[in-house]
């Protein structure tokens, strides 16, 4: 257990941090097998570069793309998490240094 009382599950061999995540997970796979996104990857991650030097990572929960070709970069987050200031602050560099945009489950 962590300090938000989150549970780690593995599903198809893959280790989620919370049953949530885990859950959207599924949700997504089925949205795939209906053909209404594609290319599902789980635990992107992306270097933060400001003026070559290297400031973190930013790794998603999930990125897809929509039928209409769209990309979508996705975070599973309780209200806690999606209140921390690292994780902010690792968002809007997300969309100042590669113009990416995350969406939040809540």
């Amino acid at each position: 257990m962590n300090k938000y009382n989150a549970k780690k599950t593995t599903v198809d061999g893959i280790k989620f941090d919370s049953k949530r995540e885990a859950k959207r997970y599924g949700e997504l796979k089925l949205w795939e097998k209906s053909g209404g996104i594609n290319r599902l990857r789980v635990h992107p991650s992306w270097d933060l570069i400001v003026n070559e030097v290297f400031i973190g990572r930013y790794t998603a929960d999930f990125v897809y793309h929509t039928w209409a070709d769209v990309l979508v970069v996705e975070d599973v987050k309780s209200p806690a998490t999606a209140k921390r200031a690292d994780y902010r602050l690792r968002k809007r560099l997300m969309l100042a240094l590669h113009g990416i945009e995350i969406e939040e489950v809540l």
